[in-house]
């Protein structure tokens, strides 16, 4: 039996691999890790820390772990590599590597952009807009931090009820963009003093938020001449934010992978990584 926890900003994720299957679970972050909080996350999945040799840790406050908790072994792995093992295993449906170069988009709480080829792990990019900046800006314009309620929300909504689109803003086609796509974010609330619909607020939210992810990737993937695209992280849980991915790929003639699990890519790559 192996594990590995990934100590993220918003949530923590677990894996294990017991008698061949993956199991994984999610819990809320707590503050910096420490051995009564790994305790903790273990036993939520039913393991106890005696019972694995080594343990494997990644994300932002890993290192504030000992090498050694008792007997077992604390293995760090770098978030970069996790973040890009784990997408390209996800890529690959778990099949050996097919030696593809791939670009992986990790959102989170913020969005970090890398790149997986000829055995390296390298950050490329990223942005600060991210899953935090969906809950800060939901408390603010809809008074909830509830993702499930946000998700919800924007789904039964229409985002240019808040957007400006083509159609309103210029008078023709721009590329091969149709003319119910975004022109500016926001840019109906300047022109009206009409309260918008809670639902359609919340679609331009989400919208914002995946479509800079969305850009930002495509253009990191073409800068380094990468074709496949895959996105990690608990944005991807959310079924709006996956509409959105999906219609940016679309305008762009460049598919983003949303595989099974995303949520635990990076996870993932740490374990496959010890």
């Amino acid at each position: 039996m192996r594990a590995a926890i990934d100590f993220g900003i918003s949530n923590i994720d677990a894996i294990a691999e017991i008698d061949g299957a993956l199991h994984r679970w999610t819990l809320p972050s707590n503050g910096a890790p420490n051995e009564s909080s790994v305790r903790q996350i273990l036993a939520a999945g039913g393991i106890s820390l005696e019972s694995l040799p080594a343990l494997t840790v990644t994300g932002g406050r890993h290192t504030a772990l000992p090498p050694r908790i008792s007997a077992t072994e604390i293995v760090a792995i770098a978030e970069v590599t996790a973040i890009a093992r784990g997408g390209q295993l996800l890529a690959d449906a778990g099949s050996p590597d097919t030696g593809t170069p791939v670009l992986v988009i990790s959102a989170g709480s913020g969005t970090a952009i890398v790149t997986a080829r000829d055995g390296q792990y390298t950050h490329v990019t990223g942005t600060g807009v991210g899953g935090g900046t969906l809950l800060g800006l939901g408390r603010l314009l809809l008074g909830t931090i509830d993702v499930a309620l946000i998700d919800a929300m924007a789904s039964r909504g229409d985002a240019n009820g808040v957007d400006l689109a083509l159609r309103d803003v210029v008078s023709g086609p721009i590329g091969a963009l149709p003319p119910d796509a975004t022109a500016v974010n926001f840019g109906r609330l300047a022109r009206t003093h009409d309260d918008p619909a809670p639902d359609d607020l919340a679609a331009a939210l989400m919208t914002l938020v995946g479509q800079v992810i969305a850009i930002t990737a495509i253009n990191a993937a073409r800068a380094e001449r990468i074709t496949r695209l895959v996105l990690v992280g608990h944005m991807a849980d959310l079924h709006s934010f996956r509409a959105v991915i999906a219609l940016v790929g679309e305008y762009y003639g460049t598919e983003i992978i949303v595989p099974a699990h995303a949520g635990h890519g990076t996870v993932l790559g740490a374990l496959m990584s010890a």
